[in-house]
């Protein structure tokens, strides 16, 4: 199943992702409704920088998932796909999960009063945030061929090349 990477060498902060992960949560999913819309549509990914890189953090879906694990609720769970996934009917707003999530990437939403998190647009093709990333520092793959690929550039480093 292909993950969502992250390429940081290639993040230029444009933010381009974030707006279009709060475009695909907004009620009628174009940015012109979505700047109207009262409460904005919330991001489910956040663009940080820290000493001098910059980059999308998102959801891991880990396989070991701490907030899974902390859910008090059963609000959170594992879809046939391997993916954190969300049923908001069933979040109490008790907030562990946004303890225990090691990327900070789980919020609240204030006006329902219920944790946030990424939903991958509720697709198994290319979620809106790839999509709209310019320089693509997110990428869609397979684990194995990302690993394939930091060797071949460890390989040209090594080389010169």
């Amino acid at each position: 199943m292909k993950q969502i990477f992250v390429r940081p060498d290639r993040c230029m902060a444009c933010k381009g992702c974030e707006t279009a992960c709060a475009v695909q949560h907004s009620a009628d999913k174009t940015l012109f409704s979505a700047v109207l819309q009262s409460p904005p549509p919330m991001k489910r990914l956040f663009v940080e920088a820290a000493e001098g890189i910059r980059m999308p953090v998102i959801c891991r879906h880990c396989e070991d998932a701490p907030c899974l694990r902390a859910c008090i609720s059963g609000c959170l769970y594992r879809d046939d796909h391997g993916f954190v996934r969300r049923r908001k009917e069933r979040c109490i707003g008790c907030w562990t999960c946004i303890m225990l999530c090691p990327f900070g990437v789980i919020t609240r939403d204030r006006e329902k009063h219920i944790a946030v998190k990424c939903d991958r647009c509720h697709r198994l093709d290319v979620p809106a945030c790839v999509n709209a990333c310019p320089t693509r520092a997110l990428v869609m793959a397979e684990p194995e061929e990302v690993a394939a690929d930091r060797r071949q550039k460890a390989v040209r480093a090594e080389s010169g090349g």
